[in-house]
């Protein structure tokens, strides 16, 4: 009930607050680098609207794209509500909507909803409608390849847009060594690959699913470095502390993976600190890794901004 009243309280505040904060929002139009964001929450673990306008500043960020939390229901693909609010406080559709209309051309919002309830294609499509421009964060406890899934990917290809999944072993969409086959099956819908099973599955001798966070060397050829190399409608969102780790633990991988996979890894932060920069910032680190292992200025700008922008029509 608190993150419902809060959600209220802050879709009924922002046509009053939008105008005062737009500054604050709003990047430099002169930016000689941009950077595209697409991974950020609202209420993200309880942060502060005006905190994370400052952040995303901070950071580097001219545009971010805010993903919303489904509804909050007590369902067995919810944990029996454990998983609401993306498992973080995340506020939904429409306080993310109505964010990025007050905050202009520096946001943009996806749509989402708990595919096995009543009316969610529903919900989703309402929300494309009104300009969402990705299906995300897909962060439920389903098959990846169930009946509800299937109307998601669906609705997706109707309306052109891209699907993040949050893979988690055990958590999140579950049979992520399935996945080829829906991959197959919408070729035109692009697939968006984020968390800790996907980052984990870089490495080729990744045995154990259950290590969320595998340090050491790389061995190239795992499920996800494939799931890139053979679907043109696969994608990495390199957000999030699993992105990071993915990048760091084997830097001489990294590299040759960034330069493989150029044209098909996007820059996301994913990050609920208040700072923006420093060792507690995970988005700033994951900028600063890039940096250091792109190779070239020419690959450093596709992942920092080039690819999200051909890929989210921005």
């Amino acid at each position: 009930m608190k993150a419902e009243r809060r959600e209220f309280l802050t879709t009924s505040s922002l046509a009053l607050l939008g105008a005062a904060m737009q500054g604050l929002g709003t990047a430099p139009a002169e930016a000689a680098e941009p950077i595209i964001d697409i991974h950020q929450h609202l209420g993200y673990s309880g942060r502060p609207d005006n905190v994370l306008l400052a952040h995303q500043r901070t950071m580097g960020a001219t545009t971010t794209i805010l993903l919303p939390a489904g509804r909050s229901v007590r369902t067995p693909s919810t944990h029996d509500g454990v998983s609401n609010g993306l498992q973080a406080q995340c506020l939904g559709n429409e306080a993310c909507r109505q964010f990025a209309r007050a905050h202009g051309k520096a946001y943009a919002f996806g749509a989402n909803e708990e595919p096995d309830i009543e009316g969610a294609t529903q919900e989703i499509e309402r929300y494309l409608k009104l300009g969402g421009v990705i299906i995300a964060e897909q962060k439920f406890g389903l098959d990846c390849d169930s009946l509800e899934m299937q109307k998601i990917y669906e609705l997706a290809q109707s309306y052109k847009v891209p699907v993040l999944m949050h893979w988690q072993f055990k958590m999140y969409n579950y049979g992520f060594e399935r996945f080829y086959k829906m991959l197959e099956k919408y070729p035109k819908v692009n697939f968006l690959g984020h968390a800790q099973t996907w980052w984990a599955n870089i490495d080729k001798n990744n045995l154990d699913q259950s290590v969320m966070y595998p340090k050491g060397p790389v061995t190239p050829g795992g499920v996800t470095d494939r799931y890139l190399g053979d679907y043109p409608n696969m994608y990495g969102d390199l957000s999030a502390g699993s992105g990071l780790n993915a990048i760091t633990r084997d830097e001489d991988f990294a590299r040759d993976f960034l330069k493989r996979h150029q044209d098909k890894l996007v820059y996301g932060s994913d990050c609920s600190d208040h700072e923006g920069s420093g060792p507690k910032c995970q988005g700033a680190q994951t900028i600063a890794a890039i940096r250091r292992l792109a190779g070239d200025k020419t690959i450093e700008r596709k992942l920092l901004y080039g690819n999200a922008k051909r890929l989210f029509r921005l």
